[in-house]
């Protein structure tokens, strides 16, 4: 279970990258500017009357957003993660952390992750690869991510491309499926399996359905392509231009998690940008949005402007809603068209 040498060095690079280097998809899209959403003149209703409040995974939440996953264990770590959890607190919404592995195997990245300081009653999501199960994690390594964090759930994500492309990465995935399904059961808290930004499409959803896990994050292609990211860190230039380009589509998994999976709950990301794409992927089917990479330069600058930038999104789902005729986000499903 060792990690590599350079794993703290890596984190740092992931961050300089995304913040610098050119990691977004450059040929495929989210596909959500396919769709558009059925604007309605007449709303009967005021802008006031929109509640973005819902209830995820037991806990009340003021919109139905969270921070996606990005950092910790390395220099910026602690700073950026308390920004975000102090603005997901003051507004109401959820976070979830970065991977915890580098947090599990070196104890002095832990302080990096801990944000329950700041953040006392925030929906709090631990994060670990799935494919530690094959690298001697187990039950304890799972429930230690939790506990030590204060975490209220666990999201395992699946990344076998960047896994691939990374220097030294892991990317045996062989009978990961049956690992899961032995230790879903064992697990006293709700666990989300998610991507990193390549999808999760229809066979991969029918695979999953039988298991209790409590929601499903698409996270499809059309925003960071955490295969770019790898290729940029590693060699500083992408050498595989067509394997970096790789995924599902965010609305295309979307639409094909909901038709595979249609009373559970899903989190649309990858690519999220707006509060319209939001209001896209609420109408598509998703529980949930969140967001990653756009928040990073405004947590570099600290809570008030990561509270701004949120403010805006929110904002801007709200008028999307109500123009939608929307009163909540679960009315918002199904108005919505292809183009």
């Amino acid at each position: 279970m060792s990690e590599t040498p350079d794993i703290q060095t890596r984190k740092r690079k992931h961050l300089e990258v995304c913040l610098e280097g050119p990691v977004a998809y450059t040929r495929l899209t989210t596909g959500l500017e396919r769709y558009r959403l059925r604007y309605r003149a007449l709303p009967e209703m005021a802008l006031q009357d929109v509640d973005l409040s819902t209830e995820f995974l037991g806990k009340p939440l003021r919109a139905p957003f969270l921070i996606g996953a990005m950092t910790g264990g390395e220099a910026h770590g602690a700073r950026i993660n308390r920004a975000l959890a102090q603005a997901a607190e003051q507004l109401g919404v959820g976070m979830m952390l970065g991977s915890q592995r580098v947090m599990l195997e070196r104890p002095q990245a832990r302080a990096s992750f801990q944000v329950r300081e700041v953040a006392p009653t925030t929906l709090l999501i631990g994060n670990l690869g799935l494919v530690q199960l094959n690298k001697g994690y187990g039950l304890a390594q799972l429930e230690q991510a939790v506990a030590e964090v204060g975490a209220d759930a666990l999201a395992l994500h699946l990344n076998p491309l960047q896994e691939a492309l990374q220097a030294g990465g892991d990317t045996d995935f062989t009978g990961l499926l049956d690992k899961l399904t032995a230790l879903l059961p064992k697990l006293p808290f709700p666990v989300i399996l998610k991507e990193v930004g390549h999808g999760i499409g229809r066979e991969v959803a029918e695979r999953l359905a039988p298991l209790p896990w409590a929601a499903l994050d698409v996270a499809g292609a059309g925003g960071t392509s955490w295969a770019r990211v790898e290729e940029l860190v590693h060699h500083g230039r992408i050498l595989h231009p067509e394997l970096v380009e790789m995924g599902i589509p965010t609305a295309e998994a979307l639409v094909e998690c909901r038709q595979v999976l249609p009373q559970r709950p899903l989190i649309a990301s990858g690519g999220i940008r707006t509060g319209t794409d939001a209001a896209k992927a609420l109408a598509l089917g998703a529980q949930m949005v969140a967001v990653a990479r756009p928040l990073l330069e405004p947590a570099l600058q600290g809570p008030e402007a990561v509270v701004g930038w949120l403010e805006n999104f929110l904002h801007e789902l709200r008028i999307a809603l109500f123009v939608m005729g929307a009163r909540t986000p679960a009315e918002a499903l199904g108005r919505v068209e292809k183009v």
